[in-house]
């Protein structure tokens, strides 16, 4: 079992331990009065209240090189410092549980991947927020219970080294690469679950689960970690990546890396997500910095370092094509399904 739904399965075990009785009821009543307040006074009011709370505390899983600037111009716009907390998704999520379980509540905001949002929300780590720029966002950037909120994506996208591969041989559909040219040439990231259960759920079952099976017998080369994966693609260790992330292509090209990607169909694309903690310590900076990071500013400086921010408010090559999203709650509803199938694909043939 992988980290992600060890993690899933603590939160579970810990849920009826996590809210017991007490004075903390009272200050989650106060901070979601806070949370979805909208008069016109709303903006003036928050900073006021935010500036006297001084500071707020964010985990996410957002790189430090790109979560650290993202903090530093919050803290010069508003004067409210930022204690930052960086780890993977799963540690993220870990920690926030752990903590809540005994009674501590140190963070105000979380920012990580979508299905580790929804594993928060599950356990009412979360609370339900108003902002004026969730107006900016596609109508899919919400759940429908409105615990969390898309504020970047990412995108499954196949990535390719220049030097040994041409754009115009690569196929247009994912279906293309079970030509017996790429046999030896491709590879795969090996947590890529929610990809494969996607395109299956797109493509229709039958259809989908032939092309993986198909796929499988390609033996593609399998790697585990994004980021690692796009660099051999750099090296020129893998000439063809199928599922990478293309803001990862983007920093690697801006570097010099002979690389480059396409966005082969079905493409497929995570959110990822911001949300405010029930009992956050400084809900006023929390719904501040929710705010800002969801502005067109916040999500400006996504683009300026290769994000592909959410907001329909700004414009960018990076999502210019049909794509098909991940659900964050079907990934953990259908987990042992999908997880079974790819673990009998790919990891343990």
């Amino acid at each position: 079992m992988n980290s992600r739904w060890a993690v899933w399965i603590l939160a579970l075990a810990t849920a009826l331990c996590v809210y017991a009785p007490g004075g903390k009821a009272q200050e989650a009543s106060r901070n979601e009065a806070i949370y979805q307040y909208k008069g016109a006074d709303r903006e003036q009011k928050l900073v006021e209240a935010a500036r006297k709370e001084g500071s707020l505390t964010l985990y996410t899983s957002l790189a430090t090189s790109e979560s650290r600037p993202l903090a530093q111009a919050f803290e010069e716009k508003y004067g409210i410092k930022v204690t930052l907390w960086r780890s993977t998704s799963d540690k993220v999520v870990q920690r926030a549980v752990t903590e809540a379980r005994g009674g501590r509540y140190a963070v105000d905001v979380v920012e990580t991947n979508g299905p580790e949002m929804e594993m928060l929300a599950r356990e009412k780590l979360l609370a339900h927020f108003e902002s004026p720029h969730i107006a900016d966002l596609p109508a899919s950037a919400r759940p429908a219970h409105g615990l969390w909120v898309t504020d970047r994506l990412n995108f499954f996208v196949v990535a390719y080294n220049t030097n040994l591969v041409k754009k115009d041989e690569l196929p247009e559909q994912y279906e293309g690469f079970l030509d017996p040219k790429w046999q030896g040439r491709i590879g795969l990231e090996a947590t890529d679950v929610e990809w494969m259960a996607t395109i299956i759920k797109e493509r229709g079952r039958d259809k989908g689960e032939a092309f993986f099976r198909k796929l499988a017998a390609m033996r593609p080369d399998v790697r585990k970690g994004h980021m690692l994966l796009s660099e051999m693609v750099g090296a020129g260790e893998v000439p063809v990546a199928l599922t990478v992330y293309n803001s990862e292509i983007e920093s690697i090209s801006r570097r010099g890396g002979p690389v480059a990607w396409k966005p082969v169909q079905p493409v497929v694309g995570r959110p990822q997500g911001i949300g405010v903690m029930r009992n956050a310590p400084s809900p006023h900076a929390a719904l501040l910095f929710a705010d800002f990071v969801l502005s067109h500013e916040g999500q400006e400086f996504f683009h300026s370092v290769g994000r592909i921010p959410a907001s329909e408010s700004v414009k960018t090559n990076l999502k210019n094509f049909p794509y098909v999203m991940v659900d964050p709650a079907t990934v953990l509803d259908e987990h042992d399904e999908w997880y079974g199938l790819w673990n009998e694909l790919f990891i343990t043939r």
